[in-house]
């Protein structure tokens, strides 16, 4: 596995153009909305953009800036479960759920000291995890996958809880971002 083959996954499970009503992001091609593409150079029609354009955008902003290629070195499953919670969540909230586990998952700090949840892949959380997965080995990935997995369903609900028009994505997003 590598990050073309997770953008070509991105890309083919976010489909082509559309423009629900209810999404706040406005026009969206291949999961890039409209403000995304316009803050990358792209001035074209949405339903027109070039899938080498997308390609770009999901390497830049969801795998080089935020690190995630380092946390691929340790483990590519969690640094997969980062990449596609950034797509659809935000590099700063894939982190910090990164954190929150790993926080959660330390035994109290006898295992690794308490991460700050500042939301940024730092040498601390790369510390951290690597202190995690040498505890309890790759059989580890699965345990913090699933409280990745649990935090970004908790979100999804309330998102759709504190805005009913969410409710028209709450399936989609359940059914195709967790386990």
């Amino acid at each position: 596995m590598d990050i073309d083959r997770l953008i070509d996954e991105v890309i083919a499970r976010e489909g082509g153009y559309s423009d629900h009503p209810a999404d706040r992001g406005g026009p969206t091609n291949m999961g890039i909305t409209q403000a995304v593409a316009r803050a990358h150079g792209y001035a074209g029609a949405m339903q027109a953009l070039p899938r080498a354009v997308a390609e770009k955008i999901y390497r830049r902003l969801y795998w080089d800036q935020p690190g995630f290629g380092f946390v691929a070195e340790c483990s590519w499953p969690i640094a997969a479960e980062l990449f596609d919670t950034a797509v659809n969540m935000g590099p700063g909230v894939a982190t910090g759920f990164l954190q929150r586990a790993l926080n959660a998952l330390n035994r109290n700090q006898q295992d690794y000291p308490d991460l700050k949840l500042d939301r940024l892949l730092g040498a601390r959380t790369l510390a951290a995890l690597t202190a995690f997965r040498a505890l309890r080995g790759p059989s580890g990935d699965q345990v913090l996958l699933k409280a990745i997995e649990a935090l970004q369903g908790e979100r999804y609900i309330a998102l759709a809880e504190s805005r009913p028009a969410n409710e028209a994505f709450l399936y989609g997003w359940l059914a195709n971002r967790i386990g």
